[in-house]
């Protein structure tokens, strides 16, 4: 009978992709061991686990209520339904992981019932509940950046999506080919310095609004740019270019969303962007120097997620409030101007990021399962 392994993982791509990569690296590896993915139907996970060429087994979506709603009275058979749809596929399995997120928690409980090894990863510098809670039992826990408060952590990186991967293989051939046939893609002039503004799918409003009017400057200094602007949040943008002259529309291109996001990143010679776990990790992978500018809500992970990378030099951290055209025309547009020092940059993110995370983390989860 085939080993079987448990991968938990939904809602969004931060916990997504990581599973995926790990996945692939796991079918790459034991061709004959039973992958379970494990998410919820509504999720990324209902898209993109088919589309990596794996069966999603769905578990009931169940967050726990927060206020008074009918949500706490529908709660206790919600509950139910998960745990049993977990405990179901970890019986017997050689290990469980988990990535975080609502789906990990019925897993991470099934897996301590049923004397089955959990490994946890950890995408943020700052863990999530659930994965706090996963770490207390875990046999292995990877986390993606160091300092990461939990149990028994080991670095391992985050895990690349497999564009990303193959994207970081590709530059170490031939960096400068890669990026002129990113530029072609994204219909950019491949001889320009391409600077890439997102705030990912949802968009950021600070970067929307502060960028664009540096636009003339950015283009006289000679530099295009790609800014992603997020769904349905271009016009905002638009408006700001729109008393630009030709030659300055001509090069500040406006996208509200890329699908190969890998092209732009072959690209690009400077990133501005949120610091997610995903961006952060996959910009220092590449050895792209960016400008990170963390969500202003939350509990303050993504100021973390960026640390090590900024203080290995390999990038620049401002907080919200502070991006403004002054800061930009301060230290933005003199790293336009400077090929040597965006050079330097870039190494030293590559120093800081990690290439191997999904094979690492493989490491802890076939260990784990091979000491049953």
């Amino acid at each position: 009978m085939a080993e079987r392994i448990v991968l938990a993982g939904g809602g969004s791509a931060g916990h997504v992709n990581p599973m995926l990569a790990t996945a692939a690296e796991l079918r790459r590896r034991r061709p004959d061991t039973e992958l379970v993915l494990l998410g919820t139907a509504d999720g990324l996970e209902a898209e993109l686990v088919p589309a990596a060429g794996f069966e999603l087994t769905v578990i009931e979506k169940v967050p726990l209520p927060r206020r008074p709603s009918a949500d706490v009275l529908r709660f206790p058979r919600r509950w139910r339904a998960a745990t049993a749809t977990a405990r179901k596929v970890v019986a017997g399995a050689a290990a469980v992981v988990g990535f975080g997120g609502y789906v990990a928690t019925p897993a991470y409980l099934a897996g301590r019932a049923l004397g089955v090894p959990i490994v946890v990863h950890e995408q943020n510098a700052r863990p999530g509940l659930a994965n706090r809670l996963g770490a207390r039992w875990a046999a292995a826990v990877g986390i993606t950046f160091e300092g990461t408060p939990l149990p028994k952590a080991r670095l391992v990186g985050l895990p690349l999506r497999p564009a990303i991967a193959q994207l970081v293989r590709d530059r170490a051939v031939d960096p400068e080919a890669r990026a002129r046939a990113g530029a072609e893609a994204c219909g950019l002039d491949p001889d320009r310095t391409t600077v890439l503004v997102t705030g990912g799918s949802l968009g950021a409003a600070r970067l929307n609004a502060t960028v664009p009017r540096l636009a003339s400057a950015l283009v006289e200094a000679g530099a295009q740019v790609l800014h992603l602007t997020g769904k349905g949040k271009s016009s905002a943008v638009l408006d700001l270019l729109e008393a630009a002259q030709p030659p300055v529309r001509e090069h500040y291109h406006v996208r509200e969303y890329l699908t190969e996001m890998e092209q732009a990143l072959a690209c690009a010679d400077l990133v501005v962007s949120r610091a997610g776990a995903g961006m952060v990790s996959e910009l220092a992978a590449l050895g792209v120097p960016a400008v990170y500018v963390p969500l202003p809500v939350g509990n303050g992970e993504q100021r973390l997620n960026a640390r090590p990378v900024v203080s290995a030099g390999g990038g620049l951290l401002v907080a919200d409030h502070e991006l403004t055209p002054d800061w930009l025309r301060a230290h933005l547009l003199p790293l336009v101007s400077d090929a040597d020092q965006r050079a330097q940059m870039g190494a030293d993110a590559a120093r800081a990021g990690i290439t191997d995370a999904a094979a690492r983390l493989t490491d802890l989860v076939l260990d784990v399962s091979r000491s049953r």
